[in-house]
């Protein structure tokens, strides 16, 4: 069975329905478990240009307290938390080949017509990694 689960998060509402999941695959598995979080890179403009602060920076440091809070509902040492900055198909398969990850586990949205068309970052995971990749269908959201 998985010796060692790599949960890739976009730390949006979304995650609390996959802590469940991760959280029981965890428990069956008794495996090790690794977070990762990665931050798409602005488009490339000139951030003095625009007057705008380190927004990247701002980013990251968000992102690495969500992470944090995650960490603890999950029971995930620190040193076990990835936040990235980079393309996030890449970031992902990256940290999971240098963990030893045998599972990535991931949220997917179902899209249909064009985005499906263009892809997903589930379906780019589920079509570069090495290992075993478990996307978790998230639920619709309900129209008001």
């Amino acid at each position: 069975m998985y010796k060692h689960i790599l949960f890739a998060t976009d730390l949006t509402e979304d995650t609390d329905y996959l802590i469940a999941k991760v959280r029981a695959i965890r428990g069956f598995t008794g495996a090790k478990l690794s977070i990762i979080h990665v931050v798409e890179p602005l488009p490339g403009y000139s951030y003095a240009y625009l007057g705008i602060e380190d927004i990247e920076g701002q980013l990251v440091t968000e992102s690495k307290q969500s992470m944090e809070k995650l960490a603890s509902q999950l029971n995930v040492n620190r040193a076990d938390q990835f936040v990235e900055i980079g393309p996030t198909k890449t970031k992902i398969l990256k940290i999971a080949g240098e963990v030893g990850a045998d599972l990535i586990i991931c949220g997917s949205h179902g899209r249909h017509g064009l985005s499906l068309l263009l892809g997903s970052t589930a379906n780019a995971i589920l079509h570069g990694a090495k290992c075993d990749v478990l996307t978790v269908r998230l639920p619709e959201e309900q129209a008001s």
